[in-house]
């Protein structure tokens, strides 16, 4: 069956309909994919959005290199465990200029190396940005404070941030992270990673203790939230577009998870 082709102007149209605005700072989250054929691919979807927030606007992506975590965690299943020795040894350093993301996708791929965005330091749970606050969004994100309070998460609800989800559902909504920390739970707990990394020019495998989380109850959250709250909805092509106060969707699931979660490994 032959895909919709899909033009910038239907990307900005259902960006406009789904409530983008000048101005706005955006956590994008989005499967190129899932839209269907876009004239143009990643690089005309980056354009669209740029051109939807404006130069007051601020976007912000995941670019995650979460394969820069130890074998023991399950990251490099495709390998034998007496081969985790020689990675924890020879996996490169992370550098925020080169190093690509991981099952991301192509448009993050694309926007960590777009002209002007900003990739923060972290070396497994990165983000990018571009526009009017992205060197405050990425600058100093913590080893151990990945999604916490002060991280880039933080700061967009800080800012009264928007999620945008093209495409994907709640199970990628990253914002739900910060309701992780914020809320308290049965068997909540920190656990020690370990990630390449570069000091003072060499590489070193860096130990650092974060909170554990696992995403599994996020599609249960964003269900329940949308049957409280009004999510803003559009169709691209074969893709949903769902737009959403970054605050309202934190705040919630912070009440949910202390409601619901019942323990965590």
């Amino acid at each position: 069956m032959e895909k919709k082709l899909i033009l910038k102007s239907d990307i900005l149209d259902a960006l406009l309909h789904v409530g983008v605005n000048k101005g706005q700072v955006i956590m994008v989250h989005t499967s190129l994919s899932s839209i269907g054929y876009v004239c143009g691919g990643a690089e005309t979807l980056i354009e669209a959005l740029i051109e939807a927030v404006g130069k007051e606007g601020t976007l912000m992506m995941p670019t995650q290199s979460w394969k820069n975590l130890d074998p023991e965690t399950g990251v490099h299943w495709d390998v034998s465990e007496d081969c985790w020795q020689a990675i924890r040894d020879n996996w490169p350093p992370y550098d925020k200029n080169i190093t690509p993301t991981n099952t991301m996708g192509a448009v993050a791929e694309m926007f960590r190396q777009w002209p002007g965005t900003i990739r923060s330091d972290h070396p497994a749970r990165s983000v990018a940005a571009f526009g009017k606050y992205a060197q405050y969004l990425t600058k100093d994100h913590d080893l151990s404070n990945i999604f916490g309070e002060g991280s880039p998460i933080g700061k967009l609800y800080e800012l009264d941030a928007y999620v945008l989800l093209i495409g994907v559902g709640y199970d990628k909504n990253t914002s739900i992270h910060l309701a992780d920390v914020r809320a308290e739970y049965e068997g909540k707990h920190l656990c020690t990673e370990h990630s390449a990394v570069l000091e003072n020019g060499k590489r070193v495998w860096k130990a650092y203790d974060t909170l554990f989380v696992d995403g599994e109850d996020f599609e249960q959250i964003g269900q329940a939230f949308e049957e409280e709250h009004e999510v803003k909805k559009v169709r691209l092509g074969d893709a949903t577009l769902s737009l959403m106060k970054q605050r309202e969707i934190v705040d919630f699931a912070v009440k949910w998870i202390e409601k619901n979660r019942t323990s965590i490994k």
